[in-house]
């Protein structure tokens, strides 16, 4: 049997949420989409509310990941705790709320997702990803195991990609909002894509408005960064899985532009 599990990357505010909400569910019908999972960490643009979390939900997403950004709305935090659909990075170091992995239903199967970020000029204040994918991999009970790499360098993501070959089905990179061309299969079989890219304002500078981004690098003051307007994308990659197997048998990117 073959398992379609579609990947979105990172929903950037209310125009990544709104393409969401219209676009997702057709493309689980054309694609044939067993299987969804959303990053949700740029819903408030910084952040996600518990509403936002929702509405992705209701949009066709089976699970919602986070990432750096995750506590920039703090009021999430006892919506971690209820939820299980939503994760967290699961190598947050100390005591925070939520979960950073889940197994779910889908097909007959149990499938792990696990939520995992990155330290490379990003945030030091994290146990290792590399330790705490190996510690989750060996505690939970599953069949197929996915693994959202929230993460900067593409050295960081590639070198997850590697260590996790034959282990997770599908790996992907999320965070830096630039979909990556660069979807394989590993040779144990894992499916890999450095990043997703993002869903959100197409003209725009990681679906900002040009003009916050551009006062930053001239060394203006410090401004709150707006959402950009007009046309947005939704970024995606489809992962086609042998669930006999376990290996991926296929990656395509699945980009929607409007």
């Amino acid at each position: 049997m073959q398992l379609n599990v579609l990947a979105v990357g990172d929903v950037v505010g209310e125009g990544g949420q709104d393409i969401l909400s219209r676009r997702l569910p057709g493309l689980r019908e054309k694609l044939g989409v067993h299987f969804c999972v959303v990053n949700g960490e740029n819903a408030s643009g910084v952040g996600i509310t518990p509403a936002q979390a929702r509405r992705i939900l209701e949009a066709g997403a089976d699970v919602i990941t986070l990432g750096n950004h995750t506590w920039n709305r703090i009021q999430i935090g006892a919506y971690l705790d209820k939820e299980e659909r939503i994760l967290r990075p699961a190598n947050y170091a100390g005591r925070v709320p939520g979960r950073g992995a889940g197994v779910y239903q889908c097909q007959g199967l149990d499938i792990l997702v696990l939520n995992l970020m990155g330290r490379v000029d990003l945030n030091s204040n994290l146990d290792s990803p590399f330790k705490a994918a190996n510690f989750l991999l060996s505690r939970e009970k599953y069949d197929l195991a996915l693994v959202d790499f929230h993460a900067e360098a593409t050295s960081e993501k590639g070198a997850m990609g590697w260590h996790l070959d034959g282990r997770a089905a599908a790996v992907w990179g999320t965070h830096t909002h630039v979909p990556t061309s660069d979807c394989q299969i590993l040779p144990q079989g894992t499916g890999f894509v450095t990043d997703l890219g993002m869903t959100g304002p197409a003209r725009s500078v990681l679906g900002i408005k040009p003009e916050n981004s551009l006062n930053l690098f001239l060394g203006g003051l410090p401004r709150r960064y707006e959402e950009a307007e007009g046309n947005c994308k939704l970024n995606a990659c489809l992962f086609t899985i042998d669930t006999d197997k376990k290996k991926c048998v296929n990656v395509t990117r699945t980009d929607i532009m409007e």
